[in-house]
């Protein structure tokens, strides 16, 4: 082993984010070996869902500059989609028990939401941000927040309006007995979450490692004009980011449909959570969100676990606010870089 290697490996494990992750991996082994490795299962299924939700927050962020507040209200639309969809396949499954619908009828739910909540991303720029964009770039960060907190509003009003304040839910999407992972049972439900996120992620990073179209929509996010020097349609790249980003927080919105019963405000958690990750890895770094992603869930499992549940939130909003007073740009040091940075 070369001593350029092993210097630059003791290099980036001095780091903030080395040092993070491997702080995060010392306290996961220590509350496995305390508790039980039930922690490192719920925390591996929570992180995963989490990425998803995240990921597309940042983005957002990271290509377009706009926090996006209403994110949350997108993933109760993959809930609501996926709850209408799933139902008459439920009743059809209970009356067909040996159709292929059983095992495939939930990932129809799932895939329709997210089709529904790419959809409803596009329907957002074509009629809310897109107008915005052409008619104002002063003061872009701020009126683009005001416009997704009022975008919220609009959206749990609408809820509540069509489809009232009932929860919706379903009892799970998979039945059959629960599946083993070190002497921890955890349901189907919970399993394919992880399966599902863990495949989106890994696409995800596919599609924007090594497709043409993922290095414009990365081109975009480090420098517009550059973008636009090389041939880039601008305009289709933030179609495309924000139909992916809604999807994203859509299709983890349906498969949480068992976890999170769709109601006018069910998306306020995971917009939460998704933001202190977003804060926590730096805003705008796709990659470190998903690590972000995970150290987060960790740290909410721990809090519930030996501080209290009524601390889940407490916790990870006291870490947030030291990373900023110390840290600024985030555990993984990303600034935030966007077609309309001044």
């Amino acid at each position: 082993m070369s001593k350029t290697y092993i210097s630059s490996t003791i290099g980036w494990l001095r780091s903030a984010a080395g040092m993070s992750i491997a702080i995060t991996i010392a306290v996961a082994v220590f509350a496995t070996i305390n508790s039980g490795p039930y922690l490192l299962v719920n925390t591996v299924v929570t992180g995963g869902m989490l990425a998803l939700v995240a990921t597309g927050l940042t983005l957002m962020l990271g290509v377009l500059n706009i926090a996006m507040f209403a994110h949350g209200e997108y993933f109760m639309v993959g809930s609501l989609t996926a709850y209408y969809v799933f139902s008459p396949i439920s009743e059809y499954i209970s009356e067909n028990p040996e159709s292929w619908l059983v095992n495939f009828g939930p990932l129809v739910a799932i895939l329709v939401a997210m089709v529904t909540g790419a959809l409803a991303g596009i329907i957002s720029e074509k009629l809310v941000f897109g107008p915005l964009r052409r008619r104002s770039t002063d003061n872009w960060v701020m009126n683009s927040f005001l416009l997704t907190v009022g975008l919220s509003v609009l959206l749990v009003n609408l809820h509540q309006l069509i489809f009232g304040a009932d929860f919706k839910g379903i009892v799970g999407y998979w039945s059959g007995m629960p599946v083993s992972i070190a002497d921890v049972f955890i349901s189907r439900d919970r399993a394919m979450a992880f399966v599902i996120s863990a495949v989106i992620v890994v696409i995800f990073y596919l599609f924007m490692t090594y497709t043409r179209t993922g290095m414009a929509i990365r081109a975009v996010s480090q420098d517009i004009t550059g973008a636009e020097i090389v041939g880039i349609d601008i305009e289709k790249i933030v179609l495309l980011t924000i139909s992916l980003a809604c999807a994203l927080a859509a299709v983890a919105g349906g498969s949480l449909l068992f976890m999170y019963p769709s109601y006018p405000t069910v998306g306020l958690e995971p917009l939460y959570m998704a933001w202190f990750v977003v804060i926590l890895s730096g805003l705008g770094n796709i990659l470190g969100a998903v690590a972000g992603a995970f150290m987060v869930a960790l740290l909410k499992v721990i809090t519930v676990e030996y501080v209290g549940a009524g601390w889940d939130f407490v916790v990870p909003s006291a870490l947030i606010m030291l990373i900023l007073i110390f840290k600024p740009s985030g555990i993984f040091g990303s600034d935030v870089r966007g077609v309309l940075d001044q």
